[in-house]
């Protein structure tokens, strides 16, 4: 089974490389961006019988090592 975490920087946390990139952006000529966000994605292979059963293993990975709490939010997106 495969899963995919999206993290991202929580909303109330300044995103420094996410500023970079929209001032660069706007520079360039792309006045239409008012704001980006960079975060990063992990894709995982396990051993899950179900979709469930991914979703919550991806989860618990989360919540003890991938994602520091404090800053950041996740997703997780079941592949298969």
């Amino acid at each position: 089974m495969k899963a995919r975490v999206h993290i991202f920087y929580k909303e109330s946390v300044f995103d420094p490389a996410g500023n970079t990139v929209g001032h660069s952006l706007q520079q360039a000529g792309f006045s239409q961006v008012s704001s980006v966000r960079i975060g990063k994605v992990i894709d995982l292979e396990m051993n899950a019988e179900t979709p469930e059963a991914a979703s919550t293993l991806a989860k618990q990975m989360c919540e003890r090592l991938l994602v520091n709490p404090v800053m950041e939010s996740f997703q997780v997106e079941i592949l298969d």
